[in-house]
Order: structure tokens, then C-alpha cells, then sequence
């Protein structure tokens, strides 16, 4: 029969894991690249079912041509589009920044606000999206409940649930308000270098001990190890007490999932 965990002993692990993780990932961060809130809130837009390396491969003479969010309220809707075409879904994604930027001008005199009632209200930005600004550009704490991290969650049980704002609430409960920005960064890491989708590398993770799905990948090392993904691939594989040889040098980052 299985053993079941109660609601202090899954807060414990929990924060064990975290703790972890902050080992594990010190790298961590918004792998969007942007300099500016507004910058952040088109980045995000333009990540859905894409990766984050294909947006930031447009996103520099995007942005050197739209500086402002009038830019994008008056843009040229052929031009926009032609320059969002590589992140796919351009024409909606071009529908959303347009309308972004006139929502931006018209409600907030340009700016980006910085509350979540304020931003939820803006297009093409939901509780995933003003997450990821709110503790990127403003400081503010937010939990991005994004593919990863909902995958991770779940499989760690952290919780049962699957609607993304009852996984970012029962997540938050887990943990100090201050840690989940910086939690959601570390949870993704993990997804997107160790815990992948079909086969994580289970023989290579630090996680290994206090992970109920332990063996859903591979647990023999060298296989496990092959697995690790990202420029920190052999780091992550000591960490993990593996053989770091066992890892590729130079392992890409697997690509995010839609």
C-alpha cells in the first residue's frame, strides 16, 4: 500500500528540493533576453510554442526597430509580421503586439504597469506572462507555471493539480513568496537540462533521492548521463556524483516544449 504524504512532510521535501536546485542551478535566470519591461512583455508573448533561443535570434532587430509601445500601435502590420514570422504564429503574435501597444498607450501612457491586475488586463498577457514580468523587470515574486514547471511539479508531487493558476497557488503555499521567482527559474532549468519530458535522465539527477518518480527515465549512469543537456551538462553530472566524461562537452539545451 502505498505510503501517504502528508500536507508538512511534501512542504519539507519540497523546500529540500529547492535547496537543491539552488545547488544544482546557480546559473539559473530568464533566458529571454531584454533590457527593458516592455522588452520582457514581447519576448514572452513571442515565446508561446517556440523556444526561447528562436525568439532571442528575432528579438534584436525587433527591438531596435520598435523602441516604444507606440512603435508597435502604429507598426506596419506586413513588416511586423515578417519579422515575427521565425517564432511562428506571426500573424497572431503581430495581432498581439499591436494591440499591446495601443493598450499600452492608451491606459498607461506607454509604460509597462507593474501589479498583476494591471497586466492580466493587457492582450496577449495572462497569468504565465505577467508572472514572468513581474519578477524579471519589477522584483516583483511570481511563480511561472509554464510547461516545465507544471510537468516537474506534478511528477515530484509536489501537487495533483493541472490547471496552471491551482499549480502556481498550491506551489506558492510550498514555499517563501521571496524564493519563487527564482524558484520558477531553477524548476525550468531542471526541465529543460535534466527532467525532460519522455526520458529524464534519472541516474544523473541531485534530485534522485527525494523523487517519488525515480526511474522514469533511465537510472544507469552512463545512459542517464548522455541525457544532461546544456553548457553546464558535465557540472550537472558531478553534482549528481556521476563521471562528468560520461556527459557531452557541449550538450544544446533541449528545445522548450509548446
Amino acid at each position: 500500500m502505498a505510503r501517504v504524504e502528508s500536507d508538512l512532510s511534501r512542504k519539507r521535501r519540497a523546500r529540500k528540493m529547492g535547496r537543491i536546485l539552488e545547488e544544482t542551478h546557480p546559473d539559473a535566470h530568464c533566458e529571454l533576453d531584454h533590457e527593458t519591461p516592455l522588452q520582457l512583455a514581447v519576448a514572452t508573448i513571442l515565446s508561446a510554442q517556440t523556444t526561447d533561443q528562436r525568439v532571442n535570434e528575432v528579438t534584436p532587430k525587433l527591438f531596435a526597430r520598435y523602441t516604444r509601445a507606440a512603435d508597435y500601435a502604429a507598426a506596419n502590420r506586413a513588416e511586423l509580421e515578417e519579422l515575427l514570422k521565425p517564432t511562428g504564429f506571426f500573424r497572431n503574435k503581430t495581432d498581439s503586439l499591436m494591440k499591446l501597444g495601443q493598450a499600452l498607450v492608451e491606459r498607461h501612457g506607454g509604460e509597462v504597469p507593474g501589479s498583476l491586475d494591471e497586466l492580466v488586463k493587457l492582450p496577449g498577457i495572462g497569468r504565465k506572462t505577467a508572472n514572468v514580468i513581474l519578477g524579471n523587470a519589477f522584483d516583483v515574486p511570481g511563480i511561472t507555471v509554464d510547461t516545465h514547471f507544471q510537468r516537474l511539479v506534478r511528477r515530484w508531487e509536489w501537487t495533483e493539480e493541472s490547471d496552471p493558476v491551482k499549480i502556481e497557488f498550491a506551489i506558492g503555499a510550498l514555499f517563501d513568496k521571496r524564493d519563487w521567482t527564482m524558484l520558477s527559474h531553477r524548476v525550468i532549468f531542471h526541465g529543460r537540462r535534466v527532467c525532460h519530458a519522455r526520458k529524464p535522465a534519472c541516474g544523473a539527477c541531485t534530485l534522485a533521492k527525494l523523487c517519488p518518480s525515480y526511474g522514469t527515465g533511465p537510472t544507469e549512469a552512463a545512459a542517464a548521463a548522455k541525457l544532461l543537456k546544456g553548457p553546464r551538462a558535465q557540472e550537472l553530472a558531478v553534482a549528481a556524483g556521476v563521471d562528468p566524461d560520461l556527459a557531452p562537452a557541449k550538450a544544446m539545451v533541449a528545445a522548450d516544449a509548446p
